[in-house]
């Protein structure tokens, strides 16, 4: 993705001395959706255990492989579900599906483009699917907050049309590429989500490197532990601060608008390219929020005098301990989340603001008329 360009100009008529260099800005409006050819595959997320989102499922599914003829990928764990397996007359349609399982089966190279069907979660959920390049996610507004799902389900006929068609913009959501080395490594610690496990040459000997995609933050926090937690904050190998409270987010702009922001820190517009570092209560009345570039490299790991281990989770999940030796080093990811806009990038971030966050929402103050001038 191409942020700013900066760019030698040189006047008309002038000679080279006069070169001037100016800054041209890309317009977020300007990322559009092209397909080089029609689409003819779809994922289909839907959140599990979820009775609401049934009858949702089963319409646009129907849709897709009826009407407009796409391949349909959908997870296993989906149609186990009684209410769907159960269902005669949608069986005919589930025949024609193909299915995966997380764990085992990969699909990135098989499918166009992902509809979710649920709440934030559903997105966080199919950027976790795609270590690497990850298809546009079309996410329509079916669960509770639904900040990161501008799409009303009511008109999905008309809007997904508009998808294959691709008529419509994007908003590319930077990611963190997360790699976690771990000392004492051990096979019982393994944990449930995908990962990549990184070979032997990869990693210094009796070590363990494992390495994750995130969308929204990483948080290293006490865990269990009463005491507070003490870990060492390197940005490109040098040590710039140590934080000592209940812990630590490192955050995406898209995942500013997460816990970071409950934790105090500022809401920045996914097209700006930075990540977030925001300290969960520390034990500092000066310890703000900061923004670093996007570029940088940070690494977090215990203090050598920390009382206690920490613990760290990626999008909420894979929680997994940090002992002393283990370090967890965080950059900007090469495979950001293409997620399509209802509007375009910058409408739809402030009316997610609005709606879902009530952003600056005041009872306006009365008019001063012109009897209550003279007091």
């Amino acid at each position: 993705m191409k942020f700013n360009q900066c760019v030698a100009e040189e006047p008309q008529g002038s000679h080279s001395e006069n070169r001037v260099w100016k800054w041209h800005i890309q317009d977020p409006a300007s990322q559009r959706l092209t397909w080089n050819k029609p689409p003819k595959s779809v994922l289909v997320i839907k959140k599990i255990r979820d009775a609401s989102l049934l009858q949702p499922f089963k319409e646009l599914c129907t849709f897709l492989t009826e009407v407009k003829n796409l391949i349909v990928y959908v997870e296993k764990k989906v149609l186990d579900d009684p209410a769907i397996s159960g269902d005669e007359v949608f069986a005919t349609i589930t025949k024609k599906f193909c299915t995966f399982r997380e764990d085992l089966d990969d699909i990135s190279n098989r499918v166009d483009f992902i509809i979710c069907l649920g709440g934030d979660g559903t997105l966080l959920y199919a950027s976790s699917l795609f270590q690497e390049s990850v298809p546009p996610v079309m996410a329509f507004h079916l669960g509770s907050l639904g900040f990161l799902t501008p799409f009303k389900f009511d008109t999905y006929q008309s809007q997904v049309t508009q998808i294959i068609e691709g008529n419509a913009a994007i908003v590319l959501r930077s990611r963190l590429q997360v790699r976690v080395l771990k000392e004492n490594w051990e096979k019982k610690d393994t944990v449930e989500e995908k990962e990549i496990i990184l070979t032997n040459k990869d990693v210094e000997s009796n070590h363990k490197a494992m390495q994750y995609q995130v969308l929204n933050e990483v948080v290293v926090d006490r865990g269990p532990s009463s005491y507070l937690s003490n870990v060492d904050l390197f940005l490109d190998g040098h040590l710039i601060t140590t934080v000592q409270g209940d812990g630590l987010i490192v955050s995406t702009p898209t995942g500013s608008t997460a816990y970071a922001v409950a934790a105090g820190a500022s809401m920045i517009h996914p097209n700006v390219p930075a990540i977030m570092i925001t300290p969960i209560c520390p034990h500092s009345l000066s310890f703000r929020p900061i923004v670093v570039p996007a570029g940088v490299e940070l690494k977090i790991k215990l203090s050598r005098d920390a009382r206690n281990t920490a613990w760290v989770s990626f999008d909420g999940r894979k929680r997994q301990e940090i002992c002393h030796g283990d370090s967890i080093t965080i950059t900007t990811s090469c495979f950001p989340v293409p997620s399509i806009c209802f509007r375009d990038p910058v409408n739809d971030w402030f009316e997610s603001l609005a709606t879902c966050l009530h952003w600056n929402v005041r009872k306006k103050q009365n008019y001063l008329g012109s009897e209550d001038e003279e007091f």
